[in-house]
Order: C-alpha cells, then sequence, then structure tokens
C-alpha cells in the first residue's frame, strides 16, 4: 500500500488508541505484520504549550517505524503548528475527527468536528501547508443518525490535500455500541479517489478478509480486536497468503505477557509498569481456565517479581487445564 509517499508493507494499521498504543506496544505489535502504526492522540494544544506528558506521547526508536503520529485540537493554527514541531518525529500525520471522549468533544475536537465541515476545511487547510507529509484523517460516518455526512467530510479532506481517509463507520452518539456500517467503508470507497482504510468491529482474521471483499477499501485498521491478541495481524496476514489462521498456545500468550512486560519497562519505572501493565495482563489471560481469579490478584500485585510469578503460575495451570479438556 501507498500513502503519497510512503510505502506501507502490509495494508494492516494498528490504530491509535489513548492508554493502549505506546511504544511499548507498538513494538510489541510490529513483528506480526502491522504495516503501520500510530501514536496515541497527541494533543496539538498540549504541544504547543510544552507540556512534557504530551511530548513523551512522541517516543519512538527505528525499530518503531514507519510511525504515524496523531493529532487533535480544533484550532487551526495550533494544529499548524504542532505539524511543524512533530514533522521530524514520524513518517506522517493523522488529524483524529472521531474520538468520541466527552472531553475530547467538549473541547470541539475529536468527533465534534463532524458538526463543523467548515472548520474541517480551514484545519486541513493549515495543516496541509504546515506539512509535506503524507496527511491523512479518521473520521466517523456523522455525529449521530440523523446527521451521517462521512461523505461531505471526506470531499472536504480531500479537496484541501489529505492523502488517505480511515472511516470508523459508527456515529459519535453510538460510541463504541452497535455494530459498525461497514457499507459507509464501501460507499466512501466508491466515491474517493485517494486510499480508504476501513476501521471497525474487525475482531479475527476472518472480519477482517470481509471488510476488505465487501468494501474494496484499500487497507483495515485493527483497534480493540488486538487487546491481548496481536496474533490477529498475523492472522490476517496469513489469510491474504493462503494459509490459515491459528489459535496461540496458552504458552505462546505466556510468552508475549513476559515480553510486553520487559519492553514496557525498559521505558518507563517499575511502578508505572505494574499499574499500566494490569489491563494488558487481564486481556492476554482471556478466555483462559481461571481468568477471573488471576485478574484479581495480578489488579493486586506491586511489583514485577509479583506479577511474573502470578503469570507463570496462571499459564503453567491454564495449560494443564487446556491439556486435561477432553
Amino acid at each position: 500500500m501507498k500513502i503519497k509517499s510512503l510505502h506501507i508493507k502490509h495494508n494492516i494499521l494498528l490504530a491509535p488508541m489513548a492508554g493502549i498504543t505506546d511504544l511499548s506496544c507498538r513494538l510489541l505489535m510490529r513483528p506480526f505484520g502491522i504495516g503501520l502504526a500510530f501514536t496515541e492522540m497527541v494533543s496539538a494544544n498540549g504541544l504547543v504549550l510544552g507540556g512534557d506528558a504530551t511530548k513523551g506521547l512522541l517516543a519512538s526508536e527505528p525499530a518503531d517505524r514507519p510511525l504515524g503520529i496523531q493529532l487533535f485540537g480544533e484550532n487551526p493554527v495550533t494544529l499548524a503548528e504542532a505539524c511543524r514541531q512533530v514533522e521530524t518525529q514520524g513518517e506522517l500525520i493523522d488529524l483524529n475527527i472521531g474520538c468520541p471522549v466527552k472531553k475530547v468533544v467538549r473541547s470541539g475536537a475529536g468527533s465534534a468536528l463532524m458538526q463543523t465541515p467548515k472548520r474541517v476545511a480551514q484545519i486541513l487547510a493549515a495543516m496541509r501547508r504546515a506539512t509535506t507529509l503524507p496527511l491523512t484523517v479518521k473520521i466517523r460516518s456523522g455525529w449521530d443518525s440523523s446527521s451521517i455526512n462521512f461523505l461531505e467530510i471526506a470531499h472536504i479532506a480531500e479537496q484541501e490535500g489529505v492523502d488517505a481517509i480511515t472511516l470508523h463507520p459508527r456515529t459519535r452518539s453510538q460510541g463504541f455500541s452497535g455494530k459498525a456500517d461497514w457499507s459507509h467503508i464501501g460507499e466512501l470507497k466508491r466515491r474517493a479517489t485517494i486510499p480508504v482504510i476501513g476501521s471497525g468491529d474487525i475482531f479475527d482474521a476472518e472480519d477482517a478478509q470481509r471488510m476488505l471483499k465487501e468494501t474494496g477499501c484499500d487497507a483495515v485498521m485493527i483497534g480493540r480486536g488486538c487487546y491481548g491478541n496481536p496474533w490477529l495481524a498475523k492472522n490476517i496476514l496469513a489469510l491474504q497468503q493462503g494459509a490459515s489462521a491459528l489459535t496461540p498456545s496458552v504458552d505462546d500468550r505466556r510468552e508475549v505477557a513476559l515480553r510486553h512486560i520487559a519492553i514496557f519497562l525498559r521505558y518507563n519505572s517499575e511502578r508505572k509498569t505494574v499499574l499500566d501493565m494490569r489491563k494488558h495482563l487481564c486481556w492476554y489471560a482471556k478466555g483462559l481456565a481461571g481468568a477471573a481469579q488471576f485478574r484479581v490478584h495480578i489488579n493486586q500485585a506491586s511489583s514485577i517479581d509479583e506479577m511474573r510469578s502470578l503469570i507463570l503460575h496462571f499459564f503453567q495451570h491454564a495449560a494443564m487445564a487446556t491439556t486435561e479438556d477432553p
């Protein structure tokens, strides 16, 4: 796949997810077949005002490339300046026009922009002037069911020089409830002259194959489906190449869980690692015997050594239970 001058090896993209797709998560996921990964949402206001926490979201290294930097904000001048500040730190810049979180929406950013097409045009024009990098947008179907305007927003994006569009076909009012309407992705693909990336409800490799076939989109963006499941990208690739999707073994899950901790600890304190890794470890355990009890214990763990001990004990017993199943 190609977005402007950027060549992407695989048409599988890792979505920008706040609190999830930090550097350690991206480094863990990339070997499984991710063609392009994105930072967590980065506040343009935070960057321009010089916030250290915001700048920390841009942390990367050579193995974490190609990297898309997703910005959010509501002010064209501020977003243009943010583009200039991050231009050397990634290969692509993305504008978030889809986040449904109340705090973001109240500021006029994220999916609130679906209600203000003229502001979208002003923002994208300013960003386009500010950077030579590939510029993309991530949008929703609309604000609510009575204002489905993704085609209008996408047309504006094309006119202002955007190089690709990602559509998550839910409205802002839906959040992540209900079902993503993939027909919107197909409709956008038929109308657009730039690459279209489909997002929403890809939880297994077969979902990705169906989305590509039904909508004709150029790439898929995986999000919640890869929680505790980096094998999702690997299985999508396998199906594309005519092979079969494989279910990771209990040992596979254990090794990835331990690797994730090790990578996270490389860039963060032990305290932050313990707190932030809890959710990931619960996801790695999902569906296995004893997972509920493991979640209780892992959320009470206070050190890395305790976490590792709990992981080894849990997955050993889970493997035994799997072997004993008829």
